[in-house]
This record gives C-alpha cells, sequence and structure tokens, in this order.
C-alpha cells in the first residue's frame, strides 16, 4: 500500500509540473494585457502600440494596451509587479519609471527589484536646444559662457523629477556651470518659451524639436543618446563634448519576477525580429528614435548605466530620499 501510494504521489507530483512547462512554450494561449506607464499620444504610448498590433499579429492572440498613468507610473507598475509570472501581465515603459521613480518618491514596492527587463523597441533621444541669439555654436562653447556667467542663465524644465529637468542639472554640474531652473507646465510651454526667447536651454524630446530644426529662434547642440541618431547624423552627442554624460529613454518590456525563461526569451525576440523590419526600423527612426531589440546582456548594461545616472541627477538636484 505504502507503494501504491508513493507511486501515487509521484504521479501527481509530474502532473502538476509538465503542464506548467507545456503552458510556457506554448504561451500565448489568451489575451496579453500591456500595461503602460504614460498617458496615450506620446513616443512610449505609440511603441507600446507598435508592439502590441506586432505581437497579435504574430502570435494569434490579442495583445491589448491598458494606459495607466499616474506619478512614477507606479499604478501601472504595482499592477504588474502584484500580477501572476505567467507572461499575459506585462509592463512597457521608460527606465525612469523603474529606476528613477523609487529615488524620487515613496512607494510601496520597488520596481527595479521585482520586476524583469526583457528588452527595448527603441530608445528615445532628447536634444539639447538653445537660443539662438547666445553667443555660442556648440555644446563645449555653451557650457564655457554658462560657467563664465554664473547664474545669468536659465532652463526649462517640463516638469520636475524627469528627465527634462534632472538631466540638465547632472551636465551642469559636471560642467560646473550655475544655471537656474524655470519649470513649465510641460513641454509645449517650454518650447514656447525657448521660441520666444523667454528661457535659453530645454533638453526635449528629438521627435519634436528636430521639426523645428531650421526655427531662427533655436539651436540643436547635442543629443543624449550614446551615438549620434539616423535622423540627424550631424548634430553631435553631449558625451562628444562631456565624455560619459548619455541621458536618453529607453523603452521597453517589464515581467514580473519568476516569469519563465522561455516566455521572456520568446518576448525578446519577437520584438527583436519587429524592430529589425524595413518599415518599422524606417518608422521609429524618423521619430528620433534608436530602434531596439536589446539582448539580455545589453539591457542589462543599459540599466546598470541608467541607475547611475539618476542616482548621480538626483544627488545634483539636491533631492532628499523619500
Amino acid at each position: 500500500m505504502k507503494l501504491n501510494r508513493r507511486a501515487a504521489l509521484s504521479a501527481l507530483t509530474a502532473m502538476t509540473i509538465v503542464p506548467v512547462s507545456a503552458f510556457a512554450s506554448d504561451w500565448p494561449t489568451k489575451q496579453v494585457t500591456i500595461y503602460v506607464t504614460t498617458a496615450a499620444g506620446g513616443n512610449t504610448d505609440l511603441m507600446a502600440r507598435m508592439a502590441a498590433e506586432y505581437l497579435s499579429a504574430k502570435f494569434g492572440k490579442t495583445f491589448v494596451v491598458e494606459n495607466r498613468p499616474s506619478a512614477g507610473g507606479a499604478q501601472a507598475s504595482g499592477q504588474v509587479v502584484s500580477a501572476a509570472p505567467d507572461g499575459y501581465s506585462m509592463l512597457f515603459t521608460p527606465s525612469s519609471a523603474v529606476l528613477l521613480a523609487p529615488l524620487v518618491q515613496k512607494m510601496s514596492f520597488d520596481p527595479d527589484k521585482s520586476l524583469t527587463p526583457v528588452t527595448n523597441v527603441g530608445t528615445g533621444s532628447q536634444v539639447m536646444a538653445i537660443k539662438r541669439s547666445l553667443p555660442v555654436n556648440n555644446l563645449a562653447e555653451f557650457l564655457a559662457y554658462a560657467k563664465a556667467n554664473p547664474k545669468k542663465l536659465n532652463f526649462a524644465a517640463a516638469g520636475t523629477n524627469n528627465i527634462s529637468h534632472l538631466a540638465p542639472l547632472l551636465l551642469f554640474a559636471r560642467a560646473g556651470a550655475d544655471v537656474v531652473m524655470v519649470p513649465s507646465r510641460g513641454e509645449p510651454q517650454a518650447i514656447s518659451d525657448l521660441m520666444a526667447g523667454n528661457v535659453d536651454f530645454y533638453f526635449g524630446n528629438t521627435s519634436v524639436l528636430l521639426s523645428q530644426k531650421d526655427h531662427p529662434a533655436i539651436k540643436l547642440l547635442a543629443v543624449g543618446t550614446a551615438q549620434r541618431i539616423p535622423s540627424a547624423p550631424d548634430i553631435p552627442t553631449a558625451s562628444e563634448t562631456l565624455p560619459g554624460f548619455v541621458f536618453a529613454s529607453w523603452n521597453g518590456f517589464l515581467v514580473p519576477n519568476g516569469t519563465p525563461e522561455d516566455i521572456v526569451e520568446k518576448l525578446r525576440g519577437a520584438i527583436a525580429e519587429m524592430v529589425k523590419a524595413p518599415a518599422m526600423s524606417a518608422r521609429l527612426i524618423s521619430l528620433g528614435i534608436l530602434p531596439g531589440g536589446q539582448t539580455k546582456e545589453q539591457v542589462a548594461a543599459v540599466f546598470q548605466s541608467d541607475r547611475k545616472n539618476f542616482a548621480d541627477a538626483v544627488k545634483a538636484a539636491g533631492i532628499p530620499p523619500p
């Protein structure tokens, strides 16, 4: 009787393990929800929807985008952190919602420790734009001018605790320049103030500022990505002037810790395939976005670099721990 019981237990254990593996390899078998940390309409949302459309067609199951904008992306991140690690709830977000948010606001969880990065659809570039009437022609000259004229120049920040706010503070701190921050209600106002000559500097989305490249009131000095962007190869990177300064917006997928590795690999491979498609790659590049599809190792390197950048920027801004 004991032998039979032992055999029965072994059979039951096999039955509970095998289907889990089978479900993972068969993923997806039902609808997948992609929670997005930003509102509809921006580049992050656009990339999420491009991916959802592609993945739905590739796998024959619906991938639904659900926008959950909130401070630091906490609502969307929290939804995914608390979800089952089965590949049916995933996060799409800029890396800032995972790496920066815990440094500047109280959260009931740490997304950086609770989520596994998969890959990115693209890296959004920011570009440094200045008032054209300033007597400078490049970033090195601008930083030298700002350093020689402490508190006489200002920069627009489209909100607080984001890249447009923190990246310039880190840039000026590393250059030894004292530049005054002027808060704006959002990017449209920041760009309008720059064009009107009310502010001297703005670090904003390339997709928006590139369309104003020939505007008589502004000049584009440098992009924040590690390499020059294909849509504007004549604009140098900031790191060409200030080595090591890289501030860009990684936008991609994260899943709950414990999600089966074959699901993670399946999703990573599909996104890599997507961004290599000529039409998709061209669309991203036209928006000033560097196509993604990064490997596990590449994502880890980006997150390590971004983690340090955000920590240094928060320190430069004098923001106390939450």
